[in-house]
This record gives C-alpha cells, structure tokens and sequence, in this order.
C-alpha cells in the first residue's frame, strides 16, 4: 500500500506550477488538441472521399438510366407502329386474294369486300382505333364532330341530321373527326 501512497504523491506536485512545468502542460495540452483534430480531419476527409464517390456512382446511374430510358424511347418510335402493320396484314391479303380472282361475279366481289371490311374494321378495334358514326338527332360535338352545313330539319337544333363521313378516335384522341350535317334552328 506504501508503494500506490508514493505514486499518489508523485503525482500531484506540491504547490504551484513552476512556468516551465505550466508551459510544458499547456504545449502538452495543444499536442492532443491538434491530434485530435488531425484524427478528426482525417475522418471528415475519408467521408468527403466516401461521399463523393457515391455521388459519382449515382451519377453514372442516372446517366445510364436515361441512355436506356431514350433508347427504349427510340425502339418504340420505330417499331411502334408494328402491332398495327401486323394487324392489317390479313386485310392486304384478302385484297390480293379477291383481284386475282379473274371472273368474280358481281356478288362475289361483294361478299369479298365485306368480309375485307369486316376484317379492317376488327384490326382497328384490336388497336384502339374506334368509328366515330353518330346517329341522327345526337348533339353536334365540335370535338368529335365537323360540320359541313346546317340544313332544315324537323328535329331539335345543333343536332346530326347525317353523317357524310364518319370520324376515328385512337386512344380516345380525335384521329378524324366525322363529317356531318346539323339541324338549323327553326
């Protein structure tokens, strides 16, 4: 117990500090202060390091996430029209079909075109392309419809009379608005 009591005693100096002992503590006390801030710098410089690099791994992400986003863009551009061509190609060959037939009676050419028809007009509906075909009496709808006079009618005014040409919505988007005739206010 002697020994720890003489350690004690060593360490606490007896009365104040001489000016060599009070500047050596003081230079003591700066040597951990700038070790500490040094070991602080080189922390914050790692993270600095870290965080960049995160940030140039996000970039290039982004980046190539775009040159994708644009090349998928490109690809539907160019073959988004693919689904439709396909669709029509059926109708192409009933076409073909129905001329190479040389001595078609009238009825035959008939019945050919109606089933061509039909089958245009379902290769449309497969693609969202809808008849726009309003019937008489139907409101005049500036956004769906064009028209081409106003005549005496004996039904409500701003209203179809007859349709001369019916109009197409793709997508619910007006492709070609019907061509028609409207009532004159009486």
């Amino acid at each position: 117990m002697s020994d720890s009591n003489e350690n004690q005693n060593q360490a606490i100096p007896d009365g104040p500090m001489r000016p060599e002992e009070l500047e050596a503590a003081q230079a003591a006390n700066e040597a951990d202060a700038l070790a500490q801030a040094q070991a602080e710098l080189a922390t914050l410089k790692a993270k600095s390091a870290e965080l960049a690099d995160q940030f140039l791994r996000a970039k290039a992400d982004v980046e190539n996430a775009r040159r994708r986003a644009e090349d998928e863009i490109a690809k539907a551009r160019k073959f988004g029209i693919e689904s439709f061509a396909e669709s029509l190609l059926p109708v192409c060959d009933s076409l073909e079909a129905g001329l190479a037939i040389k001595d078609a009676s009238t009825e035959q050419i008939r019945e050919g075109a109606q089933a061509t028809l039909r089958q245009l007009n379902a290769a449309l509906e497969r693609n969202k392309v809808i008849a726009i075909n309003p019937a008489a009496g139907t409101r005049f709808d500036p956004h769906q419809h064009q028209a081409i006079s106003m005549v005496p009618a004996e039904q409500e005014a701003n209203t179809v009379v007859t349709v001369l040409q019916k109009g197409y919505l793709i997508a619910e988007r007006v492709l070609r608005p019907a061509l028609v005739t409207v009532a004159a206010p009486k």
